[in-house]
Formats: C-alpha cells, structure tokens, sequence
C-alpha cells in the first residue's frame, strides 16, 4: 500500500466532518483505519506506523468526543486531528526511524534499505510533511483562537501544505536519483 493511500483515514474523515458533523467524521476516519489496518494484517503485510498511529488517534478522538461530549467547532476538532498528525511524523522523525521508510522499503531493494542517501531522502520526505502538518496546525489553531481570521484561509493553508508535501514526496526521490545518476555518469567520464 502506498505512502499517499496511508492518509485515506484523514481525506474520509474530512468528507464525512463536512457532510455531515465531527462526529461523523471521526467515525468514518476510525473505521478507514480500521479497515486499512486489518487489510494489511490479513495480507501479511507490516504494519505502517502512519497506519497504526492513525488508528490509535482516530480511535481515542472518537471515544473522547462520545464520553465527554466536547462542543467541537470544524477549527478545533481539524486542530485535534492534524496535531495528532503531526505527533506521529514528528515522532517517527525523533526516534530516527522516518514513517516513510516502510512504504520505501516496499519499492526499493534492501540492499539500498541502510544506504545514506536512500535514508536521507527518507528523512527529508519526512521533514517535508512535518512542515506541512506544522502549517495546518498553525492554521488551525489561527481558525479558532484569531477571529480576525476566516476559516477559508485555514482550509487554504491546509491544501497548499498538503499539496507542496504530496509534490515534494512524489519529484524529490527522482531528483535525487537524476542528481546520482548525473554525478555517476561526470565520475565515469573523467
């Protein structure tokens, strides 16, 4: 399963928080994660960090929001979401094992797997989506806690982020290859 499909929980959750109430869409993204996860499982496959976090983060906010009964506003409960989010990347950044390198793994041969360039790309595919998941909630929390500014301007920041991270994710593992590829190619003619 790729990379991008792993944030399937948050794109149904966004929907279902739209259409219908968080409540909705805390639901919609658990049960998503859910599915993903036992998919994976039943297939045999590893299960993904961004997976099982996803599911964890889902699954406490859903149990939160039934228990206590928050009055959540579209900023706050995105704000809750997207921070969980974050949590999970920034994490995986910290402890030194990127939530990209799985889905590398998958697509890459393992005798590139401990390779410095392969983890740096892996590492700065990672920071990338940190800094993405750091401007949605930075904008989030501006949608809230700042009147003076609009929702729309907190659901534009979050696609542009989204957005540059998805770009970044899919062009910069090619060129780094292309830059490799290149060098080799100036080292064999000299």
């Amino acid at each position: 399963m790729g990379m991008l499909t792993g944030f399937a929980p948050f794109i149904a959750f966004f929907i279902a928080m739209r259409l219908a109430s968080p409540l909705a869409g805390l639901a919609s993204a658990c049960a998503v994660s859910l599915f993903m996860c036992l998919r994976m499982w039943r297939r045999g496959e590893s299960l993904k960090v961004l997976e099982v976090g996803s599911l964890a983060l889902f699954a406490l906010l859903l149990l939160y929001t039934v228990m206590a009964s928050p009055q959540w506003t579209v900023a706050t409960v995105r704000l809750a979401v997207d921070a969980g989010l974050f949590a999970i990347v920034a994490i995986s950044l910290a402890i030194g094992r990127p939530f990209t390198l799985q889905y590398a793994r998958e697509r890459v041969p393992q005798e590139y797997w401990n390779a410095p360039r392969f983890l740096a790309v892996n590492r700065h595919i990672t920071l990338a989506w940190a800094v993405a998941l750091a401007i949605m909630v930075a904008a989030d929390a501006s949608a809230e806690y700042v009147s003076a500014i609009p929702l729309w301007i907190d659901i534009a920041a979050t696609v542009a982020a989204f957005a540059g991270a998805v770009i970044f994710t899919v062009r910069y593992p090619a060129a780094v290859r292309r830059a490799a590829e290149a060098a080799a190619a100036g080292q064999t003619r000299a």
